[in-house]
């Protein structure tokens, strides 16, 4: 899987067009049926949509750019106001096929990677999953939030991408992203690299344990967050507020239970530090061969 991160938009058409492969029209209808084009979205669209009714991709369009005019004074932090992000997940060529659920997954995944979908936020920002077409899924969204915001994106949004990337490839049993740099390193011409070996300790098992704990998708604690999450969707999707009540009660339970995930793993890091950083060798007086370059994975 790659993930591509667009230049963000004023408006939602072109993301829409280019994730269909095709002009959004008022002829065309999207819907969010299993097995319809938009396989996932944010938590508030049932109080916008009508259960008799199918929306146009164009109607689409402007549900999503429709923050960006009830709130004309909101922008970035930089002062730009075009809120409209666009995100694109490719398949590798080699990837089996998936099915609506997997493809609903990745889109509500890379969503609260984005920091566009917080579990539980009733004011969270509009967005779409579209799988419009074969091998790839785009996350559409406004920045500007419910109650007239900018969201707030991680610091280093690619890199967030990319590790939650990482993390889909590896739950979905599929081909992770190719490295950057993929060309033949030249040898090292400066001074042998030595690598400080990490040394046991007494407290090296209990920081095996909480890092099992805190495994973000494979841990014990990550299976019961997964499945108060798709229960808390569960219950999002039914009518009644006594439903909605539950849902967010089941969403901030969900976030809490993240957030015990990286208070376990912090305390394993200091039970159990990473290795120290490799030290310079010193130099001898005789030519030695150049050390071969250690890559961080």
């Amino acid at each position: 899987m790659i993930i591509k991160v667009h230049s963000r938009d004023a408006t939602a058409g072109e993301a829409l067009a280019e994730a269909l492969g095709r002009e959004i029209s008022m002829e065309e209808g999207l819907t969010t049926e299993p097995g319809g084009t938009v396989v996932a979205h944010w938590n508030q669209l049932d109080h916008y949509t009508d259960d008799d009714r199918i929306w146009e991709s164009a109607t689409w369009a402007n549900h999503l750019a429709n923050p960006s005019l009830e709130h004309p004074l909101a922008s970035g932090p930089d002062g730009d106001r075009r809120a409209i992000l666009h995100i694109t997940a490719y398949l590798h060529p080699l990837d089996r096929e998936l099915n609506h659920a997997e493809w609903q997954e990745i889109g509500y995944r890379l969503a609260r990677a984005a920091g566009i979908a917080p579990p539980g936020d009733d004011a969270a920002c509009r967005w779409i999953a579209v799988q419009g077409q074969a091998g790839r899924l785009d996350l559409i969204g406004n920045l500007i939030r419910g109650d007239g915001t900018w969201s707030a994106l991680p610091l280093r949004l690619a890199q967030a991408l990319l590790t939650e990337q990482r993390r889909l490839a590896a739950d979905l049993l599929l081909h992770p992203s190719p490295p950057r740099n993929t060309g033949p390193q030249a040898p090292s011409a400066g001074p042998a690299v030595a690598i400080s070996p990490r040394v046991p300790t007494a407290t090296s098992p209990l920081a095996g344990i909480l890092r099992q704990l805190a495994a973000e998708q494979s841990g014990p604690i990550a299976t019961v967050r997964q499945l108060v999450e798709e229960v808390g969707r569960q219950a999002a999707a039914l009518p009644g507020d006594q439903t909605d009540a539950a849902a967010q009660d089941l969403f901030w339970a969900a976030r809490r239970l993240y957030g015990l995930q990286e208070q376990l793993g912090e305390i394993a890091s200091r039970l159990h530090p990473p290795a120290p950083a490799a030290s310079v060798a010193p130099t001898r007086p005789v030519q030695a061969p150049a050390a071969s370059r250690v890559a961080d994975r």
